[in-house]
C-alpha cells in the first residue's frame, strides 16, 4: 500500500517528527524547490518546556499544543500525514509506515528523544515519565487522585506513601516540576483539601551529582536549591535511585523512601528508526552524523535534533539534547538542502549557545545567557517572556498569559480536573507486555 501524495517536479523531502527540529525545518524550507511531507504520530506540535505545568494543573494541555494543519494551512507543496514510521529502506529511498509506503529524495529524521531508564525494569514499569502531553496528563490525574484517595486512608504509612512525591533527576524538568509541587503543598493543599495535613506531603528531588542544574553555574545551582527548599522540597544530592517497588523507592546509599509516586526525569536517549544500522548508533541510541547533519555513509538522509550525534573537538560527546540545538540544526539544514539542489557549497553546523533558564515557582527563577546572570523575580519575568514568545500561535500566547495571570493572583491551579482517571494498574501491565514483546 502506498501513501497517496501526488509527485510533482520538485524534490520531495520527508520529515519524520514534528518537534522543535522537524517543525522549524518544515517552516524554513523553500516550498518553491521542495515538496515537504511531515509525518508524526500526533496531529499537533507540543511545547515540552511547559509540560510540567500541564502535569501540575497550572495549564490545560490545549495551551501547549498546536495542530500541524493549522500551522501550515496556507503552505503550498506541503503535506501532513498522521502515521508512525516503521522502517527506512535506504537502498530504495523509501519509508514504511502503518498507513503505507512513500519514496523520498531527501529524508530528515527528527524523532526527538525517549525516556532512558538505564535498563531497569522496575523503573520502566512503575515510574512516571514526562516526555509527552499524554504522560503529563497521567501525572496530573495521579496527583489529584492521590489526594482524593488519601482522604479515605487511615493507615499512616499508606497515607504518607500516597501523599509523597519523589522526582529523580535535577535538570530543568525535574527542578521545575519539584517547584510546582512545592507550590501545591504550600498554596493549594490547605485551601482545597483542609482535611489533609500539608506537612504530610513530602517532595523529594534526587540528583546523582553534587548539585542540581549542573548545566548552570555553581551560583545558579545554589540559588535554585535554596528556592526549592523554601518551597519545602527535600533535595538529596549524590544519590541515585536503584529500584522502585510501587510504594517505596530504593537508593544506592540505602536511604529508602516511602512514596506511591516516582516521577522519572533522570535521563533521555535517542529515538532511532528501524533501518538505520546499529553501527552508526552510539551514545544512548543517538545516530552519528557528519558536520552537515548528514547520516554517516549516506548522501540524502539527514538527522537533526536530539537523535543526532555530531562529535567534534568542541563536543566530544555530541551536542546537548536541548531545543536550541534542534532549532539551529533545522535552520542550517533548510539552507543546505537549498544549496544542494542549486549546486552551491553547503555550510557546517556551528552551535551558538543562547543560555539556559529554569523557573522554581512564582517569582523564583535562574537565567544565564553569556554575561547576563539573573536570579529571583527579574529572572522569572524573563523566563515567562521567553517562553511566551516561543509558543506557536498568537492565540496560544494570549491564552497562556491569561492563565498565568489568573494563577498568579489566585495562588491556585487553573485545571484541577480529573477528566481522564489514570489507571496505573493497566498502565503497568501495558508497559510490562511491551517489554516482554
Amino acid at each position: 500500500m502506498r501513501i497517496d501524495i501526488p509527485k510533482n517536479s520538485l524534490k520531495r523531502v520527508i520529515i519524520i517528527g514534528g518537534g522543535f527540529a522537524g517543525l522549524t525545518l518544515a517552516k524554513k524550507i523553500s516550498n518553491k524547490l521542495f515538496q515537504v511531507v511531515l509525518i508524526d504520530k500526533n496531529n499537533y506540535h507540543s511545547f515540552p518546556p511547559l509540560l510540567y505545568q500541564v502535569a501540575t494543573a497550572d495549564l490545560p494541555a490545549t495551551s501547549i499544543a498546536f495542530p500541524f494543519r493549522k500551522i501550515f494551512k496556507d503552505r503550498k507543496n506541503f503535506f501532513f500525514r498522521l502515521a508512525e514510521v516503521k522502517e527506512v529502506v535506504k537502498d530504495e529511498n523509501l519509508i514504511k509506515t502503518n498507513i503505507g509506503d512513500l519514496n523520498y529524495d531527501f529524508l530528515v529524521i527528527a524523532t526527538g528523544s525517549a525516556t532512558n531508564y538505564f535498563g531497569n525494569e522496575g523503573l520502566t514499569i512503575r515510574s512516571m515519565p514526562m516526555k509527552s502531553i499524554r504522560e503529563a496528563l497521567n501525572i496530573r490525574s495521579m496527583v489529584l487522585q492521590n489526594f482524593e484517595k488519601a482522604l479515605g486512608i487511615k493507615n499512616k504509612r499508606k497515607k504518607q506513601s500516597m501523599m509523597n512525591y519523589v522526582i529523580a533527576g535535577a535538570g530543568p524538568t525535574g527542578v521545575e516540576l519539584a517547584g510546582a509541587l512545592g507550590e501545591i503543598k504550600q498554596n493549594v493543599l490547605k485551601k482545597e483539601y483542609p482535611e489533609l495535613n500539608p506537612e504530610m506531603m513530602e517532595i523529594t528531588l534526587i540528583q546523582a551529582g553534587d548539585r542540581i542544574l549542573p548545566m548552570f553555574s555553581k551560583k545558579a545551582s545554589e540559588k535554585a536549591k535554596k528556592y526549592l527548599e523554601e518551597l519545602g522540597v527535600d533535595v538529596q544530592l549524590n544519590s541515585r535511585v536503584t529500584d522502585y517497588f510501587g510504594d517505596y523507592i530504593q537508593t544506592h546509599n540505602n536511604k529508602d523512601l516511602i512514596a506511591h509516586t516516582l516521577i522519572w526525569t533522570a535521563g533521555v536517549i535517542g529515538n532511532p528508526i528501524a533501518g538505520i544500522e546499529d553501527k552508526v548508533q552510539k551514545n544512548n541510541k543517538r545516530i552519528m552524523v557528519d558536520k552537515h547533519n548528514r547520516l554517516i555513509n549516506s548522501e540524502n538522509i539527514f538527522v537533526i535534533g536530539d537523535t543526532a550525534l555530531m562529535i567534534n573537538e568542541n563536543n566530544p560527546r555530541g551536542h546537548a539534547m536541548i531545543a536550541q540545538v534542534a532549532i539551529q540544526q533545522a535552520v542550517m539544514l533548510s539552507k543546505n538542502l537549498k544549496n544542494i539542489v542549486l549546486r552551491n557549497p553547503i555550510v557546517e553546523f556551528s552551535y551558538k549557545d543562547k543560555g539556559s533558564m529554569a523557573t522554581i515557582g512564582k517569582n523564583k527563577a535562574v537565567v544565564e545567557a553569556g554575561n547576563l546572570k539573573l536570579y529571583g523575580r527579574v529572572a522569572w519575568y524573563v523566563w515567562m517572556l521567553v517562553h511566551l514568545l516561543a509558543l506557536v500561535g498568537f492565540n496560544r500566547k494570549i491564552k497562556v498569559f491569561m492563565e498565568w495571570t489568573k494563577n498568579y493572583f489566585s495562588s491556585g491551579r487553573g485545571v484541577e480536573l480529573i477528566l481522564h482517571p489514570f489507571d496505573f494498574g493497566k498502565e503497568k501491565k501495558d508497559r510490562k507486555d511491551k517489554i516482554q514483546n
